[in-house]
C-alpha cells in the first residue's frame, strides 16, 4: 500500500467549521486520473486538490482539482484553500508575494499576503464572457424550486464565465435565496433549452443586510455531484463582473465587492471579489477572487 498525505481546510473563512471544506494532497506524484478520481470520490467534498510538479516554466505547482464526479479546469476555493496548505507545510515560503498555479485553464496567478503566516490569497481569474441569456427566465426559476416573481424582473438570467461558466439568477430577497431548492429534472429541462447537456446554476441577491455583504448566494450542481456548494469562488469572479456590467455595482465600488454564501447550510462563507474597471466606467479590466483559510487538520489514504 502506499501513503499519501492530505492537508483538509475550511475554505473562505477565518474560523473551523465555516466555509468550503477542501482535501489537499500535497504529493500525489504517481497517481493515474482513476485513481485520483476515486480519492476525491471517497472524501467526497466539493473539490479535492492533487499538487504535481510543474510542467512549464512559467508556473510552480501542476494542480489538478476532481469534484467526486469529474475533473475541473478551474476552481476558487481549490485553488485558495492549496495555497494555504502548500504554506501550511513549507511548499510555499513565509513571506512569498505570489505563486503560479498550472490548472487546466493555463497558468493561474495567486497573490499571497503574510502576517505571521499566510493571512489571505488572491486569484486572478480570465476576463469575463457574458451569454448566453435564458429567454424563458421561468425555466431557471423551476429548476430552483421558486415562482417566476422571486426573479429580479429588470436582470437577465445570463451565463457568465471567467473560466468555468455559470448562470446568473438574480433573485428579489435573501429570503428567496433561503428557500430555493434544486430540481434536478428541471435543471435538466433548463440545460436543454441553452442548448447545453448541464448547467451550474448561481443564485443571489443583493438585497442589504446588517452583515455588509454585497451579494448573498447559493450554488446548485448537482450535475458534477455537488448539490450545493458552499462557497464558489469560481462563480464569485463572474458574480462580480456581472454586478458591474449591469450597473448594480458602481465601478467604484468594484474593487471591494463581498460575496457571503453557504448560509443556508450552516457554512457560512466569505468571498472578496476585486473588479477592475477602466476609465469609460464598462471595460472590465481585471477579476480577483480573495479569500482566507484554516486548517482543520491532515491525515492520509491508503493506495493499493
Amino acid at each position: 500500500m502506499r501513503r499519501y498525505r492530505y492537508i483538509h481546510l475550511d475554505v473562505f473563512t477565518e474560523h473551523l467549521f465555516g466555509g468550503n471544506q477542501l482535501a489537499v494532497f500535497v504529493e500525489a506524484d504517481g497517481l493515474s486520473d482513476t485513481i485520483m478520481q476515486a480519492m476525491a470520490k471517497e472524501m467526497n467534498f466539493s473539490e479535492s486538490t492533487f499538487v504535481l510538479p510543474a510542467r512549464r516554466p512559467d508556473t510552480d505547482i501542476h494542480l489538478r482539482i476532481f469534484t467526486p464526479e469529474r475533473e475541473l479546469p478551474m476552481a476558487g476555493h481549490p485553488t485558495i484553500g492549496t495555497a494555504f496548505a502548500l504554506a501550511h507545510c513549507g511548499r510555499i515560503v513565509s513571506g512569498q508575494a505570489q505563486t503560479v498555479f498550472e490548472e487546466g485553464i493555463g497558468p493561474v496567478p495567486v497573490a499571497l499576503e503574510w502576517r505571521a503566516a499566510l493571512s489571505f490569497a488572491w486569484m486572478t481569474q480570465k476576463l469575463p464572457s457574458f451569454g448566453p441569456r435564458v429567454d424563458r427566465p421561468g425555466l431557471a426559476a423551476k429548476a430552483i424550486g421558486l415562482p417566476p416573481d422571486a426573479l429580479v424582473p429588470d436582470l437577465p438570467v445570463e451565463e457568465v464565465s471567467c473560466g468555468v461558466p455559470f448562470l446568473m439568477v438574480p433573485l428579489m430577497s435573501r429570503a428567496a435565496v433561503d428557500r430555493a431548492e434544486a430540481d434536478l429534472a428541471a435543471m435538466r429541462e433548463l440545460a436543454r433549452a441553452m442548448g447545453k447537456s448541464q448547467v451550474e446554476v448561481f443564485l443571489f441577491s443583493t438585497e442589504s443586510a446588517s452583515d455588509g455583504s454585497d451579494a448573498y448566494s447559493r450554488m446548485f450542481a448537482p450535475c458534477l455531484g455537488v448539490v450545493e456548494d458552499p462557497a464558489t469562488g469560481s462563480a464569485s469572479g463572474p458574480l462580480g463582473s456581472y454586478l458591474v456590467a449591469h450597473g448594480v455595482v458602481r465601478p467604484e465600488r468594484a474593487k471591494s465587492i463581498v460575496n457571503l454564501q453557504g448560509v443556508r447550510m450552516g457554512r457560512p462563507s466569505w468571498l472578496h471579489v476585486d473588479i477592475g474597471v477602466a476609465p469609460d466606467g464598462q471595460t472590465i479590466t481585471h477579476v480577483k477572487v480573495g479569500g482566507q483559510a484554516v486548517v482543520a487538520g491532515e491525515g492520509e489514504i491508503y493506495v493499493p
